[in-house]
């Protein structure tokens, strides 16, 4: 290049620089009409926007004086800086990045009006002419890259913030140590609106699609990793329809939802999914989101499956002197039996077996529990022994 040239390209930095007011202005009119937001800011920010610009004419310069390089990155000054927080801050004010983007179109097209009528003006070469207007479109994509940039670390960053609030606020309304002022206040750290009534959903670590059908829920649930677990805390699941959509959201993942309660009482609603999910994978419960409120008598005979055991041992002594096949046959008779009050017919139907069969079984029932059948504490007990699955194999109490 010689020396003329690189006097004009100097001539030339000196005069698009001065132009640099106009040339933002301009650009805040053009955007007055579609994007008054960024026409406002190119107002309050003009200073800054001048001075990160002119690294955008340096760049420019050096470009066309070397048009077989390539083009430089910005580096770690202030344009990046710049264009990065304009990202992060259309961000934090709800604004969409590609109306951001657009903007810097228009800004673009005003950018290389007045940089081509001051190049053309000071006789710019046509060789160096055209390495400017690919400089331009050029630098204003790293521009809007360095925004668009900004945009999405602050979308990341929010919503690990995000997350991060709503864990805590789901660890402390599943504690025992909350209380209404610190839940009041984790709430609204994480924008999350308190309901009256919640209910805790289960599902297992290791199963994928209840995992996956946990997290598809509604924004209004919150959800968090146990040991173990996966849980949710979904709002309202009483209200008009709540229950239906719960249901339809989590059929086939083999979740457990846990009793509704009021928010302050959420640890229990945890303790009752945690049996009911117990009760699911000992097949004493089959359905498919089981709800906890409806096995709640099931819930309370196995909250202690030791205990149950030791009862249904004592209970169903008088069985222990028959082989395996006898025990469970007596057994299932002698449920049928309390269940439907004593109504044979009722228990010939529903264990699909001859009515005298179920009279002989009952003779040999009396005969084995002597007048104790009779009593209706015992049969009480009985009731409680069987009525809830068949008598398990739970360990010994130590």
């Amino acid at each position: 290049m010689g020396p003329d040239q690189v006097t004009r390209l100097d001539e030339l930095e000196t005069v698009v620089a001065r132009r640099l007011p106009a040339m933002l202005n301009e650009v805040r009119d053009q955007l007055a009409d579609e994007h008054p937001d960024y026409a406002e800011f190119l107002t309050e920010e003009l200073a800054d926007l001048v001075a990160a610009s002119a690294g955008f004419v340096r760049r420019l310069i050096d470009m066309a004086a070397e048009p077989d390089e390539r083009l430089p990155e910005l580096g770690s000054g202030v344009e990046q800086t710049v264009f990065e927080e304009i990202g992060r801050a259309q961000y934090q004010q709800g604004r969409r990045v590609t109306s951001l983007l657009s903007a810097y179109r228009v800004g673009a097209r005003v950018a290389w009006r007045h940089v081509s009528e001051a190049a053309l003006d000071l006789e710019v070469p046509a060789e160096l002419f055209a390495s400017l207007a690919t400089t331009v479109f050029a630098l204003v994509d790293q521009l809007s890259e360095s925004s668009l940039r900004g945009y999405l670390q602050e979308q990341s960053d929010a919503v690990r913030a995000r997350e991060r609030l709503r864990d805590e606020l789901t660890a402390l309304l599943l504690s025992d140590r909350a209380d209404k002022a610190a839940v009041r206040a984790a709430a609204a750290r994480a924008d999350w609106r308190l309901p009256k009534h919640a209910a805790v959903v289960l599902v297992e670590d290791d199963n994928e699609l209840g995992r996956e059908l946990v997290f598809r829920l509604e924004d209004s649930c919150l959800r968090l990793r146990r040991p173990g677990v996966v849980v949710a805390i979904v709002p309202d699941p009483g209200g008009p329809g709540r229950r239906a959509w719960l249901a339809r959201a989590l059929r086939g993942g083999g979740a457990v939802v846990g009793a509704t309660v009021p928010l302050d009482r959420l640890p229990a609603s945890l303790r009752i999914a945690e049996v009911t999910a117990r009760l699911r994978r000992d097949h004493l419960l089959s359905d498919d989101p089981v709800f906890a409120d409806e096995h709640l008598d099931a819930i309370i005979v196995h909250r202690d499956d030791r205990l149950l055991d030791v009862l249904r041992r004592q209970a169903l002594a008088p069985l222990d002197e028959l082989n395996e096949s006898a025990r469970e046959r007596l057994s299932t008779t002698l449920t049928s039996w309390l269940l439907h009050l004593g109504d044979r017919k009722a228990v010939a139907e529903d264990l699909h077996i001859h009515p005298q069969t179920v009279s002989y079984r009952l003779g040999r029932l009396h005969d084995l529990f002597g007048p104790s059948l009779d009593d209706p504490a015992v049969r009480a007990t009985l009731v409680l022994a069987l009525a809830w699955g068949p008598p398990g194999e739970a360990d010994e109490i130590a």
